[in-house]
């Protein structure tokens, strides 16, 4: 088994009569929201048609903030322009490619050749593992039944009873965010009926909120007021939730084209909650179709379900009460159904390398999203941070640089670069969310003289990211040198895992152990490194970054660097693949949850279509990038600045 030099595939599209008819999806893809990093689904890079939430910079991440600012930011984001494919394809010649975060070597042998990954969004389906190895599938939309019957139930009618001047003041009620003690609302159709459904809807839709009936001046009133005051807002859900019903709400969520933060701000706006009731095990792709577990505390099946009638691209099901949250890194991984359209392979070519990856797997690299995409990488930010050098931290993101970014970032860059003033540049920047916003905001606060506080103003994941970014550069390049130079075997040195605890192979255990028992450390502090030359290359690579391999340990506790390890060598499981023939490329090529709930019938394929495509399916554990797996099969720089600069003349 010999490793194999990166090599560059064409990857460009014949024209056809089908081209006019993804003219409009290309168009869709103009304008969108970043993908997120560290995603265990394995984001993946669309090769023709790139999606724009693959295309800026992983620090741009939506951050939570004040409503008002939320729903400006969207307003300006959903309208702002970036131009025409072919001044974003110029954009991304500053972009990076693997080679630039150490992504060069393969592991099998056959010849590469090109396909489409993600020319639909529908051609990327994930579905989670539970911790349990059962795979998430939406498969039922029906609510359990409670022994129990509480206002938490509310009828479909609960749902269109108050107005939006009604919602709007118990809202601010619920809240305490105004002087009134009660709100009032007139009742209509004076009938029981119509009354309990008011009182219903005030208490299943506004918790912690108690209601009566009121005669005034020859009228029926319902009045709304708090149960408890303050202590009823703390946990408003507390005072009308069953004690036999477990606290927690767990669903299935199925969603198309929409990142899971996305997706949970959305359902939080609807159900006019605050985002951090909702727990999950793992992130999943926005460019995707992807199925996973959530849970979320004292909200009832009922409500929830009622959002299948409200919302586009979701879909909730399999409902059911539990006493626990979910916790994130609890899932198994994610299994994956993928298309590959417009394939050029042979047969002999897709069989060697589906069977090399089932047999041998492909090398664990972290993907290309783990670095953001413009000529500033998030690991170059973040060796700055374990520098200690907040003068660089503060330049490398507000500073000028090439690439993919929206205008009002780029005046914000200039406006900074010319008078180093934060109020000024903040001024130029109408989306505050993003990281840069957070640091001037920081800068405005705390001063100049005091960046590290400044800095500490952006919320801790994102901080935090970047010198996981930072690790995973390192990594990247010491896996390459260790395939280099040891190839695909185990050797002495090596270290293997026994349980949590790394140890080294002995000379003469070698022969009890494979390639993939291998595993590398990311740098940080309580870890031990190989006993051979990548042992040395590691010291090496952090002496020419001023680091010191041997104190990771960092004055500021969040920023020291804990370590850990990685398995050189990924064998997907349950890998299987079949080659299809298809005439259009607007048709979806497998059925999902959703169609198979909605009795949508497979898709009638050609024998003899003028395309090919391969669908695969495999599972990976996570943290590992179905991007890399797709990359070891096609043999192609999954870059989005290589694709880009291949595709210039099918983006046109």
């Amino acid at each position: 088994m010999e490793t194999v030099e990166m090599n560059s595939v064409s990857l460009k599209r014949p024209h056809s009569e089908d081209d006019v008819a993804n003219a409009d999806e290309i168009k869709r893809q103009k304008t969108s929201e970043k993908s997120k990093t560290g995603n265990d689904s394995g984001q993946s890079i669309v090769t023709e048609q790139p999606d724009k939430s693959l295309l800026e910079d992983t620090k741009n991440e939506i951050i939570p903030n004040e409503e008002s600012e939320e729903q400006e930011d969207e307003e300006l984001e959903d309208s702002d322009e970036d131009g025409d494919p072919e001044s974003f394809a110029d954009m991304m010649k500053h972009g990076l490619t693997e080679s630039d975060v150490g992504i060069t070597k393969f592991v099998s042998c056959h010849k590469g050749f090109s396909g489409i990954l993600k020319e639909r969004y529908s051609d990327f389906v994930v579905h989670e593992i539970g911790k349990d190895g059962r795979v998430s599938h939406l498969d039922d939309f029906s609510v359990p039944v409670d022994d129990e019957v509480n206002f938490e139930d509310p009828s479909e009618e609960t749902f269109t009873v108050l107005s939006d001047e009604d919602k709007q003041r118990l809202e601010e009620l619920q809240l305490l965010k105004n002087k009134e003690t009660s709100v009032a609302i007139e009742v209509i159709e004076d009938t029981k009926e119509k009354r309990t459904v008011i009182h219903q809807a005030v208490k299943s839709l506004f918790p912690g909120l108690e209601t009566k009936t009121e005669d005034r001046d020859g009228k029926k009133y319902i009045i709304a007021y708090h149960a408890a005051g303050k202590k009823a807002l703390a946990n408003p859900r507390k005072h009308s939730w069953p004690k036999s019903r477990g606290s927690y709400c767990h669903f299935v969520l199925y969603k198309e084209n929409k990142d899971t933060m996305d997706a949970i701000n959305v359902l939080s706006k609807f159900l006019r909650v605050k985002p951090n009731i909702f727990s999950y095990m793992g992130t999943k792709d926005k460019r995707a179709i992807t199925v996973q577990e959530i849970a979320v505390l004292r909200i009832t099946a009922q409500r929830l379900a009622h959002l299948n009638k409200c919302l586009m691209n979701f879909k909730l099901g399999n409902f059911s009460y539990k006493n626990h949250p979910l916790k994130l890194g609890e899932l198994q991984g994610n299994h994956f159904t993928v298309v590959l359209r417009n394939i050029t392979g042979t047969d002999d070519q897709i069989e060697q390398a589906m069977h090399s990856l089932r047999e041998i797997g492909f090398i664990n690299y972290y993907g290309m999203q783990r670095f953001g995409t413009t000529a500033v990488p998030t690991y170059q930010i973040g060796r700055a941070i374990l520098q200690n050098n907040w003068n660089e931290v503060m330049d490398l993101i507000l500073k000028p640089r090439p690439g993919a970014e929206k205008g009002y970032l780029v005046k914000c860059r200039e406006e900074w670069a010319k008078t180093k003033d934060p109020a000024a540049a903040l001024r130029k920047l109408p989306v505050k969310r993003c990281v840069e916003g957070q640091l001037l905001r920081g800068l405005l606060k705390y001063g100049m003289k005091n960046i590290i506080s400044a800095f500490g103003i952006i919320p801790r994941n994102n901080r935090l990211m970047y010198i996981h970014s930072y690790q995973s550069y390192v990594w990247n390049n010491m896996v390459s040198k260790r395939i280099e130079e040891y190839g695909l075997r185990a050797v002495a040195g090596d270290l293997t895992l026994k349980g949590a605890t790394a140890v080294h192979i002995e000379e003469g255990d070698v022969d009890n152990y494979t390639i993939h028992d291998v595993v590398m450390p990311l740098p940080g502090f309580d870890v031990i490194y190989p006993k051979h030359k990548i042992g040395e290359a590691y010291k090496e690579m952090l002496v020419a970054d001023n680091l010191d391999i041997n104190n990771m340990r960092h004055k500021i506790r969040d920023y020291s660097l804990s370590g850990a390890y990685r398995k050189i060598i990924i064998r997907p499981q349950n890998v299987n693949w079949e080659v299809v023939a298809y005439d259009d490329p607007r048709i979806p090529l497998f059925t999902t949850d959703l169609d198979k709930l909605e009795g949508k019938p497979l898709p009638v394929l050609p024998t003899d279509g003028k395309f090919r495509a391969l669908k695969m399916e495999f599972s990976l554990p996570p943290s590992t990038y179905a991007t890399m797996a797709i990359r070891e099969v096609l043999k192609m720089d999954t870059s989005i600045k290589n694709q880009t600069q291949l595709n210039t003349t099918w983006l046109r």
